[in-house]
């Protein structure tokens, strides 16, 4: 678990790790949170950032009642594995 900070004049979640960062993107508008990227640098794929900021930012839209519109393909199939969110999809 990585600590995760909420930039909200961005709409952007991100972290650090070893100097490298990963961040979320999302636009919000009238209570939908479409999430438009997921990046994370090459040298931390497949070490779970990009899921650790997608449930960080699912968990948030759900504590807000937003709902959420995955046009990220990896927050799409994130979703997909992850049924407890199906229910914020717009």
């Amino acid at each position: 678990m990585h600590d995760i900070a909420h930039d909200v004049a961005a709409s952007r979640f991100f972290l650090l790790i070893e100097g490298h960062r990963c961040v979320l993107d999302y636009a919000l508008t009238n209570g939908t949170m479409t999430i438009t990227h997921t990046g994370v640098p090459e040298a931390l794929g497949g070490r779970g950032p990009a899921g650790e900021l997608t449930r960080v930012a699912l968990e948030h839209a759900k504590q807000q009642g937003w709902r959420v519109v995955p046009r990220c393909s990896y927050a799409a199939v994130y979703i997909q594995r992850h049924p407890e969110y199906a229910s914020l999809v717009a």
